[in-house]
């Protein structure tokens, strides 16, 4: 076996190569194809989608609502998460990624109130909402905006 005995498996592969239009002998001959009249027969036929004038299906339906380019993708976690840490310790992004408490921060994390929190942590992230921090401090943590 070498590189000039190769070839497709029989019946894989099919041409494109047959000439249109050459009588009926050639089976494809007098309409090639395209049927009888009609505006899919004549050249310049319309593109795909096009409803013959009618309001085409993608204009009728209702637009709603934009996206916004300048959306930030923050992770968000409860703070009863935090409940792995030992007590004393830093909680950083980075903590949070290699205890797997967060998949991906790629804007930044929140702290979020739910759950409880029995530990004193220093927590250094980017957002917290206000029971979340006002829990944290009770504790005599620390709660930092990074």
């Amino acid at each position: 076996m070498d590189l000039s005995n190769l070839s497709p498996a029989a019946g894989s592969v099919q041409s494109d190569n047959f000439r249109r239009g050459r009588g009926h002998g050639s089976g494809n001959g007098k309409t090639a194809g395209k049927g009888h009249k009609g505006q899919k027969a004549r050249s310049g036929a319309p593109r795909i989608g096009f409803e013959g004038g009618q309001m085409p299906l993608y204009r009728r339906l209702p637009k709603r609502g934009f996206k916004n380019r300048n959306r930030l993708e923050i992770e968000a976690i409860n703070l009863g998460a935090l409940e792995v840490f030992e007590d004393g310790a830093e909680v950083t992004v980075e903590a949070l990624l290699e205890n797997g408490i967060v998949k991906d921060s790629k804007d930044g994390v929140k702290i979020l109130g739910n759950g409880t929190l029995t530990k004193k942590l220093n927590v250094k992230v980017n957002a917290y909402s206000e029971s979340a921090k006002a829990k944290i401090e009770e504790l005599g943590g620390k709660a930092e905006v990074i």
